[in-house]
């Protein structure tokens, strides 16, 4: 899947003896009820506090609001009440968790035949799984099985359905709406950008030179001006649970950047603390975009058998400048600060996802596109003979998720000194180009052991084993 690059803004100017960032960015994945299943159809059906994941919300206008993190004690224990936890054979913490593809939509077939409104829990979070590792092929049993890390579930403070040590399950939706991507005969560009509009910037600049001297008190006259920025999410609904996903993991690097957020990691300071030393930063404008980050797939020799190796995101940056009439040029050149903070923000990925799940959600979307792409470009599913047309094909009856679709959000300004120069920023996106990472793989015998250990569980009932 290739990916547009996302744009991102950042207008120097000459002006007083201050650097001000104004930072435009994007949302989290909102929540709007999803609509009762009708006839046939069967809701995957959604657990948890959908608006405040990420702490950000977006509204039934489709703009980005930003939402206090903790829930209130009365409705935590709702949450928890209506969130059926794990069964004790789920509960326990796996090295590697194994999932039939073809009794899993067996699993949901039947759900979808008995009258259910949605699909069990246990479903839904895919049994717990924390992370597609292997994808295991079984010719002889028309199947295809995925194993990773596993555990049981609850809810957390901000109502994110984890994991026991706090990371975020894997949704079934997610994984379907990659699969539906993929194997779509629709656009196949997946990424998310927040643009400032092209009249945005001309009324910013109009109002900058009207500016004889800058002071902290003209950011609102600035944010004002610039007004509100366009969200753009292509390749997947923007209404989905994986659009929100992509979305609020480029608000969360946005905001940690321009030091709108404090950063929960010490050596990733923000991108302003490192222009103060900067030796001029004039008419940069870098932009920033989370991108998968794997190393060679890991296959066995009959092709039966393929791990996903490597972090999974990395940030990459590049320049670009204003022109007269709002437009944007990019550069092949990049701004040094700004390639350094990428730079850290990639070393520091691990643990800033620890700290901030949505990092480890987008993640784990990326996984389900290296997944989807590698069963399509391989033909895994024709070599097993396994149908997966319930999971892959937008007429199956099967219903995904559906929110609030982000469209804007408004302009946010903060402040450091820096001579005489300020700085007007709209940096970020997300790109998942899946396709280009099933292209190399190499042969490891690990990988055969793991098909080979798995093969006698593969042959039972259950759609999960450990």
């Amino acid at each position: 899947m290739s990916i547009q690059k996302p744009f991102g803004h950042v207008l120097t100017f000459s002006c007083a003896a201050m650097l001000c960032a104004l930072i435009i960015f994007a949302t989290h994945r909102d929540v709007a009820a999803q609509g009762d299943a009708q006839g046939d159809d069967l809701n995957i059906g959604f657990v948890g506090i959908q608006n405040n994941i990420g702490g950000v919300v977006v509204d039934p206008d489709g703009v980005l609001q930003k939402q206090l993190l903790r829930l209130d004690t009365e409705l935590y224990r709702d949450l928890i009440a209506k969130l059926q936890l794990a069964p004790d054979e789920l509960q326990e913490d796996v090295e590697l968790r194994k999932i039939s593809l073809r009794r899993l939509q067996e699993s949901i077939a039947l759900a979808l035949s008995d009258g259910s409104q949605t699909v069990p829990q246990e479903i839904q979070f895919l049994a717990g799984l924390h992370r597609v590792q292997y994808i295991l092929v079984y010719p002889d049993l028309h199947d295809i099985v995925l194993a990773g890390p596993g555990g049981g579930w609850t809810a957390d403070e901000q109502g994110r359905v984890v994991g026991s040590h706090g990371e975020p399950v894997l949704q079934l939706d997610d994984l379907i709406v990659a699969l539906r991507t993929v194997f779509g005969a629709g656009s196949d560009m997946i990424s998310c950008s927040i643009n400032p509009t092209r009249d945005g910037i001309q009324q910013y600049q109009r109002v900058v030179s009207k500016q004889r001297r800058f002071h902290p008190g003209v950011l609102p006259t600035l944010e004002q001006a610039l007004g509100p920025q366009t969200i753009t999410v292509t390749g997947v609904p923007s209404s989905s649970h994986f659009a929100h996903v992509l979305v609020a993991a480029d608000y969360r690097m946005k905001r940690i950047a321009m030091g709108l957020d404090p950063s929960p990691i010490r050596r990733l300071s923000g991108y302003l603390e490192l222009v103060k030393s900067a030796r001029s930063v004039k008419n940069a404008m870098p932009r920033w975009w989370l991108a998968c980050d794997y190393e060679s797939l890991a296959r066995s020799e009959d092709g039966f058998a393929w791990e996903i190796r490597g972090s999974g995101v990395k940030c990459l940056t590049e320049n670009a400048f204003l022109q007269p009439d709002g437009t944007i040029r990019k550069e092949a050149t990049t701004d040094p600060a700004a390639r350094q903070w990428a730079q850290r923000m990639t070393a520091e990925y691990d643990e800033l996802s620890a700290q901030k799940p949505v990092f480890t959600e987008l993640r784990q979307l990326m996984d389900f596109c290296v997944l989807a792409a590698l069963i399509r470009e391989k033909g895994l599913h024709i070599q097993a003979d396994c149908d997966l047309s319930l999971l892959t094909e937008e007429n199956s009856g099967l219903i995904t998720y559906v929110g609030n679709a982000p469209r804007t959000v408004p302009s946010q300004a903060s402040v450091v000194k820096r001579g005489r120069d300020y700085i007007i920023s709209a940096s970020g996106g997300v790109e998942i180009d899946a396709w280009s990472v099933v292209e190399q793989s190499d042969v490891s015998s690990t990988v055969q052991r793991v098909r080979e250990s798995a093969a006698s569980d593969a042959k039972r009932a259950s759609w999960w084993w450990n």
